[in-house]
């Protein structure tokens, strides 16, 4: 038998084209060759990100399938997005492993699948190619929604997803029906279309022979617990690779230049976009606080918009306050000068903000993220969370308020240093997730 060749296939969305990267740069490390497969809107952006920033992919083979939309489709709609899909994307990925077969290409000898595109596990149990199922996120999201058919068979969730009763449920202390991640995605339509497209994946999931986890047994041992099938491998280390969109690394000069622990670090992720007053109450809210700030600063995705600032403002904090488009978030989050941490608390986001001990101020805007708030407020007690007013705008002497909260509160920061040696002590050698990593290659090896 030749070299063990893996084909990885993450969610087309960033923060689930980066872990899946990371993983496959892992892998790459124990001597097992691997082909990523983007969607072809995707592959493009992740190639020009890596033309403009000079950053290598290393020994990663990147290739593309299409994923059933027209060129100008919106696909942050994740409803459209999903049954575009679901309608094409299955019979490109056979195609493809067929071909690089014929080709005389190393023929693929495992498949691992985000948990979200189950659909690759049913080509993989077609084809009788080995799998395993890769869950970017908190363990407590993926052992919801492995439970989904039994939630609707006991009452908890009726036909559509929408929960019945507002409940706790025993899978993690912080998963309350409320709270479900369909639950924050568009529309009451979207959320109808998605939840069938999660409810699939409830499914095809169970054909994964192994599933694995960017997560640790110490941030969520009730979950590991319960549903022992879930194997911990993370934090994963975040790479410079598989952007949508180049990095600003000039910022990591300017943070050079700030006193230590100083500078709040503004990020939202990929998909977060404010309305004009919130987003003027978000730079009244960093110019109040008095603190030098980097606040990266997204476009819109569907017209390349970006809301307007307060007049005056980008001059009156120009002395102080850095705004890029997107940075290479892993070493600013490492940067001494880093204070704190105002996030969406995204997983990929939540998991740096531990790995580097950074307090964190939550502003969740959809899906998993609200799930993750709870985490990182009442749970770990990392952070401290945002409270909107009537209008479900955060104003800015809220922003003011907390950010000098979570500066001033000793304990905070103590058990964010405290959580950074656990995630330190789980990769490291010995460590659970590492150990747990080393029986899974030895699973793709044999």
């Amino acid at each position: 038998m030749g070299r063990p060749h893996a084909l990885m296939i993450p969610y087309p969305a960033q923060g689930h084209v980066k872990p899946m990267m990371a993983l496959s740069h892992r892998l790459i490390e124990y001597g097992i060759k691997i082909t990523l497969v983007n969607t072809e809107f995707n592959h493009a952006r992740v190639m020009a990100a890596l033309h403009k920033t000079g950053v290598d992919q290393g020994q990663i083979n990147l290739v593309a399938i299409p994923d059933g939309l027209a060129d100008n489709d919106d696909r942050n709609d994740l409803a459209q997005l999903c049954d575009g899909m679901y309608s094409v994307m299955p019979a490109c990925l056979e195609e493809l492993i067929g071909k690089m077969k014929e080709s005389g290409e190393d023929e693929i000898t495992f498949i691992i699948a985000d948990g979200s595109m189950g659909w690759a596990l049913e080509v993989a149990e077609k084809m009788g190619i080995r799998r395993a199922a890769f869950w970017p996120a908190a363990a407590a999201v993926l052992a919801t929604i492995m439970n989904i058919p039994d939630l609707i068979e006991d009452g908890t969730l009726d036909a559509h997803g929408l929960p019945t009763k507002e409940e706790e449920i025993h899978l993690s202390p912080t998963v309350k029906t409320s709270l479900f991640v369909w639950l924050f995605i568009g529309d009451p339509a979207a959320q109808k279309t998605l939840f069938k497209f999660v409810h699939r994946s409830s499914h095809s999931i169970k054909l994964a022979q192994h599933i694995i986890c960017n997560s640790f047994h110490d941030i969520e041992p009730q979950t590991f617990a319960l549903s022992p099938q879930i194997l911990p491998i993370g934090p994963l280390d975040a790479r410079s690779d598989g952007n949508f969109w180049p990095q600003d690394s000039s910022c990591l000069t300017w943070l050079d230049q700030q006193p230590t622990s100083s500078v709040i670090y503004i990020a939202f992720g990929s998909f977060t976009v404010f309305n004009p007053p919130q987003f003027q109450e978000l730079a009244h809210g960093l110019e109040l606080c008095g603190r030098p700030f980097l606040w990266v600063v997204r476009s819109d995705p569907t017209d390349g918009s970006t809301p307007p600032y307060p007049d005056g403002f980008l001059e009156r904090v120009a002395d102080r306050g850095l705004v890029v488009g997107w940075s290479p978030q892993q070493n600013v989050l490492a940067h001494p000068s880093v204070a704190c941490f105002i996030t969406h608390c995204g997983w990929n986001s939540t998991m740096e903000g531990l790995v580097n001990g950074v307090p964190m101020l939550c502003w969740p805007y959809f899906a998993d993220q609200f799930l993750n708030q709870v985490y990182i407020s009442d749970v770990w007690k990392v952070g401290l969370k945002m409270d909107p007013d009537g209008d479900g705008i955060i104003p800015r002497g809220e922003i003011k308020k907390k950010v000098e909260d979570l500066l001033g509160e000793d304990g905070v920061k103590a058990r964010a240093l405290e959580l950074k040696e656990m995630a330190k002590k789980n990769v490291g050698e010995g460590g659970t997730s590492s150990e747990v990593f080393k029986d899974f290659v030895q699973v793709i090896k044999d």
